[in-house]
């Protein structure tokens, strides 16, 4: 006996996006450490994770920062989300690295 044929039937089936998961390499150097104690948003916990985690709010998103410079933002629904988020992001960082 060999094993038992499953048939699938293939029709249109609604659905909608919840989460988009976009890269990015912002073509600069982060400062981890200073960026988490200088800005709110960002958690930086190097024993836990070598990334830091920056949330903004509007758009709704969370973007992963490396010291390299790229970055990997979660939770847009649309392409002009993540750019925004993306925009966003590059702003505070650039604006808090300046602070040093």
């Amino acid at each position: 006996m060999g094993a038992p044929k499953v048939l699938f039937m293939v029709r249109d089936v609604p659905f909608r996006i919840e989460n988009i998961v976009a890269s990015a390499n912002l073509g600069i150097e982060l400062d981890l450490y200073t960026l988490g104690r200088k800005v709110p948003d960002i958690e930086y916990e190097p024993e836990q994770f070598p990334g830091a985690i920056l949330k903004i709010k509007d758009p709704k998103a969370s973007l992963l920062l490396f010291k390299n410079g790229k970055i990997i933002c979660t939770g847009c629904r649309t392409e002009h989300e993540v750019k925004l988020a993306i925009r966003k992001a590059l702003g505070i960082l650039l604006k808090a690295q300046k602070k040093r």
